[in-house]
C-alpha cells in the first residue's frame, strides 16, 4: 500500500509518498508560491538530488496535477500510474471537538470541517482547499483527515478546561486543544519501542521544540496535558509567539500601542517570543552567533535563550508533578536536534529528581533514529528523537481505509 501525505498551506503544498510495506519515503517535495508569481515545485525521488520545476501554479489543483505528473514521470517518478496510490492523508491542524479521531473524507465530514475554520483560521481553510483540489484531481481515491489536535483530546477536564463560565465552554468550545499531536504521538511511541516496553506502562514527557514549541505529558500512551492552548499561541516562549501572558497585560499593551484586537493578536504571534526579546532574531543559529559577538545584542540574545530554557523547565517540572513518576523525557524537532546545549539548560538542576544528561553524548546533531543522552546514574531516560509527523499521518490513513 502506498499513501500520499498532503500538507496544504495557503500558498504551499508539501507532500510525501510513503510505501507502507516498509514505511520508506519513495518521494517528497513542496509546491510553493501557489497563486503567486514565481511558483515552483521542488521534488526529491528517494535519495536522489532535488529537482526544481518552475511552473505557473494558479491554484492548488495545478499544484497537485504537477506533483502527480512528477510521481509518475519516467525519470523522476516512483510509480507507474496514480492507481498505485491507495489513499491520501491530509494534515489538518485543528479538529475542535468535532473530530475525535482521523476521519474519512466524505461530504458530511467536509461540512463539519468548515466549522473548524474559526479554530484554525490560518491553517484549516488552506487544508480544506487542498482536500477539495485533491478530490478533483484524484476522484475515487480514498482520503483521510488527520488532525494535529486529536492526540490531546484524551486530556481530563481539569487539564483542558479554562477557568471561564462553563456555559461559554459549552456554547463556544473554548478550551485547551494543544498542537503538534502527531509529533508527540510519534516520539512517545518511538521512545517506548527503544526502551523495549509497552507504552501503556510508561510515563513520558515529550518536548517538541522548534519555531513553534509545545510540551506534553503522556501517561500510558495518551496525553494528559499539553502546553499549547486554545491556539498555538500559549505555552513556552517560541520563535515569534509570546507564549503564556496575562490577559490584562494584553489589554494594557493594546491600549498603549494603539492596537485593536486583530493587531495585538498579530503582534503576540509574529513579533514576540525569541524575536521580541532578542531584538529581531528567532533562529537559534543567529542567537548563538549574537551571544558570541557580545555587547547589548549578545545580552539580549542570551536573555532570549535563557527565557526559552526557563519556560521549558517550568513545564517539564509541572508535568513531573502531574505524572507522579517520569520514566523518560523526549526531545524532538529542530531546536532539540541541533542545539544540545539548550537541553542541558532545560534539565540543569534536576539531578535531585534523578534526571541527568550525559553532556558528552549530547552533541549539536542527531543523525540517528534515537539518540540516548542519558547519564549513567540518571534514573530517568533522556532521548532525542527526530520526529516523523508524515509517517504518523500515513499510518492513521492506512488504518482508516483498511
Amino acid at each position: 500500500m502506498k499513501i500520499l501525505v498532503m500538507n496544504a498551506g495557503s500558498s504551499s503544498l508539501k507532500y510525501q509518498l510513503i510505501d507502507m510495506e516498509n514505511e520508506s519515503v519513495l518521494a517528497k517535495g513542496n509546491a510553493d508560491r501557489i497563486g503567486i508569481d514565481g511558483s515552483f515545485v521542488k521534488h526529491k525521488k528517494g535519495d536522489c538530488d532535488n529537482v526544481v520545476i518552475n511552473k505557473a501554479l494558479p491554484t492548488h489543483k495545478e499544484a497537485i496535477e504537477t506533483i502527480l505528473s512528477l510521481l509518475t514521470d519516467k525519470e523522476q517518478g516512483v510509480i507507474s500510474s496514480m492507481q498505485e496510490i491507495s489513499a491520501v492523508g491530509h494534515r489538518v491542524v485543528a479538529s475542535g471537538e468535532y473530530f475525535k479521531k482521523p476521519t474519512l473524507v466524505t461530504e458530511e465530514s467536509l461540512e463539519l470541517m468548515k466549522k473548524t475554520f474559526e479554530l484554525g483560521p490560518l491553517h484549516n481553510p488552506a487544508a480544506y482547499t487542498g482536500v477539495m483540489a485533491c478530490r478533483e484531481v484524484m476522484p475515487g481515491t480514498p482520503m483521510v483527515l488527520v488532525f494535529d489536535t486529536t492526540f490531546h483530546l484524551t486530556m481530563p477536564e481539569t487539564a483542558y478546561m479554562y477557568n471561564i463560565k462553563y456555559e461559554d465552554y459549552v456554547d463556544f468550545h473554548v478550551r485547551r486543544y494543544g498542537a503538534h499531536g502527531t509529533s508527540h504521538k510519534f516520539v512517545s511511541g518511538k521512545a517506548a519501542e527503544y526502551l523495549g516496553k509497552d507504552i501503556k506502562d510508561l510515563n513520558i514527557i515529550t518536548c517538541h521544540l522548534g519555531n513553534g514549541s509545545s510540551i506534553s505529558a503522556v501517561k500510558g500512551g495518551v496525553c494528559v496535558d499539553t502546553s499549547m492552548g486554545f491556539t498555538p499561541l500559549a505555552g513556552v516562549c517560541m520563535g515569534t509567539r509570546a507564549g503564556d501572558i496575562d490577559a490584562s497585560a494584553v489589554e494594557f499593551l493594546a491600549k498603549k500601542k494603539g492596537m485593536d484586537i486583530y493587531e495585538i493578536t498579530y503582534y503576540l504571534n509574529r513579533e514576540c517570543g525569541l524575536k521580541g526579546l532578542s531584538g529581531g532574531y528567532s533562529d537559534f543559529r543567529d542567537l548563538r552567533e549574537n551571544v558570541e559577538k557580545g555587547g547589548e545584542l549578545g545580552r539580549r540574545a542570551q536573555l532570549a535563550l535563557d527565557k526559552f530554557a526557563y519556560d521549558c523547565k517550568k513545564y517539564v517540572g509541572s508535568y513531573m508533578a502531574v505524572l507522579g513518576r517520569v520514566d523518560c523525557i523526549v526531545f524532538t524537532a529542530g531546536i532539540s536536534e541541533w542545539n544540545g546545549f539548550i537541553i542541558n539548560n532545560i534539565l540543569d538542576g534536576l539531578d535531585a529528581y534523578g534526571i541527568k544528561v550525559d553532556k558528552e553524548k549530547n552533541t549539536d546533531s542527531c543523525s540517528v533514529p534515537v539518540k540516548d543522552i542519558t547519564a549513567a546514574d540518571s534514573k530517568v531516560k533522556i532521548l532525542v528523537i527526530p520526529t516523523n509527523e508524515e509517517l504518523v499521518i500515513a499510518r492513521e490513513t492506512r488504518d482508516v481505509v483498511s
